[in-house]
């Protein structure tokens, strides 16, 4: 209940709003399943058929000594139409390479990861400009209105 009023918060919606769906026009959302399997692939705590999925580039010859392969990113294989980029062959590793490098680390929990991959994603989606001046302003009210009182 408290993260369904806070989305209704940033979004602007009324107190009695559905929130449902308007959090399923968010298409981080998509990214953070894909992302979360991405995870388990990497980890090899998914099933068995996701094990050649997410290939890292250090273990392709030709490309082991990029600086792609250093920060622990994966193969994207090519594709020439629409539907091929949506396949979980191609999408897993280009989500995989477009979030944060410290939640790539392979050192970090699934809890981490899925706690760090949600504040990044909110933070993507969310996060303005404006937001953070509006978050500032009321910040700096709130200290000098009972701080200096």
């Amino acid at each position: 209940m408290v993260l369904n009023a806070a989305a209704r918060l940033v979004v602007g919606a009324g107190k009695f709003d559905r929130i449902t769906p308007v959090l399923r026009d968010v298409p981080q959302r998509i990214q953070f399943k894909v992302a979360s399997a991405a995870y388990d692939c990497v980890h090899s705590t998914g099933p068995a058929y996701f094990k050649d999925v997410c290939t890292p580039l250090i273990d392709i010859a030709d490309r082991s000594n990029l600086r792609s392969a250093q920060r622990g990113n994966m193969f994207v294989p090519r594709t020439m139409i629409e539907f091929g980029r949506r396949s979980f062959h191609v999408a897993a590793p280009a989500v995989w390479n477009a979030i944060p490098t410290h939640l790539r680390s392979t050192t970090i929990s699934r809890g981490q990861f899925r706690a760090g991959l949600k504040t990044y994603l909110f933070n993507l989606a969310f996060y303005t400009d404006s937001l953070r001046e509006l978050l500032l302003k009321s910040v700096l009210t709130y200290l000098l209105t009972y701080l200096l009182t």
